[in-house]
């Protein structure tokens, strides 16, 4: 049996951060995962480029049954605080909209980072290794049994604190497994409804048919939920439905049956549009103008589905208008669903905050057991906002293990 203070398992963000930061503390960790290589989803991330964090990161970025869980760890390890040490190994990035930071060159470059602080820290990593079995042995034993015992594929440990890094049920193909969620289950604690979320919406046939032959438009919008959350930013048309930013953005805040609605000219409305072409261009087709402000696959689309109708633009009575301004402002939508977790970027849900303290992660109520990172319901919009919520729980999990 291998002894060790700290066994972290999964060797994601969450998990890799922890296990530096304990073992600068001075413990002996060990971080096992099933995986070939650490941090599989990290290198994925961002197109390859690792979307790491964003400067912007405030409480109000994430879902959680308690939005106040995340308040302490934001608080104390900040986008800021990454940002330094990336810098202090010299890694080149670019910042994007909306406070989002992308590695130059490749998400490699953070995977080599973790690395690095875990080889400085003294941390053991065991890849190819399933866990099998976790064990209690505090209840009823003497002091020095006290802890945990988990049985892998590769060797049996003992430690004192085991920490939950395991992620969620997100890209399957790259080994996601419920066993965050078994284990948290195991020691008697609430695990909350999970679902994919920051996912691509699927349409039903008729709508399918409706959008055939739109697949790689993009389009600056305002995307509206049921419950009023919004989100400007570019929808997509795919081949199986819609993505983009804002479509991903607001599928956190979708439910099965519920519209969306979009804006498909925020900037512009088309009201005052209209106007301007009545003194412009008044013997102009409705239709040859919207191309101007639109793409026009998608207004051929709209015309060709009887959706609206061509005029001459000083034709157009006030009830058209009206009609066009709900039309182009108002444009609903209902998914048939989502492209589920295959895609998804992240697992809505997981273990309740309502059992682990916000300020170490630990168990209220299984000492000596943590929760880090996506295993739990939290979960950052898009945008980078997930990677700091992973750094943030991992630093405050480690400094307390």
């Amino acid at each position: 049996m291998v002894q060790t203070d700290v066994l972290v398992i999964g060797a994601g963000a969450a998990g890799l951060m922890c296990a530096a930061t304990a073992g600068y503390r001075g413990k002996s960790v060990t971080v096992v995962d099933m995986g070939k290589k650490p941090g599989r989803k990290i290198l994925i991330s961002g197109g390859g480029r690792c979307n790491f964090t964003n400067e912007n990161t405030r409480p109000e970025n994430y879902l959680s049954q308690n939005p106040h869980f995340v308040k302490s760890a934001l608080s104390r390890y900040s986008a800021q605080d990454f940002i330094e040490l990336v810098d202090r190994h010299g890694l080149a990035y670019h910042h994007k909209t909306l406070g989002q930071l992308f590695c130059d060159d490749s998400a490699q470059d953070i995977v080599d980072i973790l690395m690095t602080e875990c080889d400085w820290a003294g941390v053991n990593i065991a890849l190819r290794s399933e866990v099998l079995s976790v064990t209690n042995l505090s209840k009823g034993s003497e002091e020095s049994a006290q802890g945990y015992q988990v049985v892998t594929s590769g060797e049996t440990y003992h430690c004192k604190s085991l920490v939950i890094a395991s992620g969620g049920l997100t890209m399957p193909k790259l080994g996601a497994t419920p066993i965050g969620y078994k284990i948290a289950e195991q020691f008697g604690l609430n695990v909350l409804p999970t679902m994919a979320a920051l996912v691509p919406f699927t349409l039903h046939d008729h709508d399918k048919q409706r959008f055939d032959g739109l697949s790689g438009i993009s389009l600056p919008t305002i995307v509206t939920a049921d419950d009023g959350t919004q989100f400007r930013e570019n929808i997509l048309f795919t081949h199986r439905g819609l993505s983009g930013p804002a479509i991903l953005q607001i599928s956190s805040f979708w439910r099965a049956g519920q519209a969306v609605t979009i804006d498909l000219l925020p900037d512009s409305p088309i009201a005052d549009l209209i106007k301007e072409w009545r003194q412009t261009s008044p013997q102009k087709s409705l239709k040859n103008l919207l191309t101007t402000v639109l793409p026009k696959r998608l207004v051929e689309a709209m015309f060709n589905n009887k959706e609206l109708t061509d005029k001459v633009i000083s034709q157009l009575s006030n009830e058209e208008v009206t009609y066009l301004q709900q039309y182009l402002h108002h444009w609903q939508i209902k998914p048939n669903g989502t492209e589920g977790y295959r895609t998804a970027e992240v697992t809505l849900g997981g273990v309740d905050t309502d059992e682990l303290s916000s300020k170490t992660f630990e168990a209220k109520n299984a000492k000596g057991l943590f929760f880090i990172g996506e295993v739990i319901d939290v979960t950052g919009w898009l945008g980078g906002y997930n990677f700091q919520f992973a750094w943030s729980s991992g630093v405050a999990c480690g400094q307390a293990v």
